[in-house]
């Protein structure tokens, strides 16, 4: 349903209630992954922070959310916190650098 199309606000809570769950599944996928490279970087002797690849994230993430409107300071400071978080749950794997 589009937000227009909603006529009360127990359709809009509901919309954003399955937004919410939708969220939420991607995030834990993004989980699985931040948990595969935490077993990957050792061998590949690379430490759970890689600067230049947050960096690179927050750019794509910046320019996306500008591409769909999202105010783009908005997204980098939700993907810091989001990559601050994965690179902790690296580092309780791997170890700190």
């Amino acid at each position: 349903m589009k937000p227009a199309d909603c006529a009360t606000m127990a359709e809009v809570r509901a919309e954003i209630d399955r937004i919410d769950a939708a969220l939420i599944e991607l995030l834990t996928e993004r989980a699985t992954y931040i948990d595969r490279a935490s077993e990957l970087k050792p061998a590949l002797g690379l430490p759970a922070r890689i600067e230049d690849r947050v960096e690179d994230v927050v750019a794509k993430v910046r320019a996306r959310a500008m591409a769909e409107g999202l105010d783009p300071a908005l997204a980098e400071n939700l993907w810091r916190r989001l990559i601050d978080w994965s690179i902790a749950r690296e580092e309780a794997t791997m170890g700190p650098d």
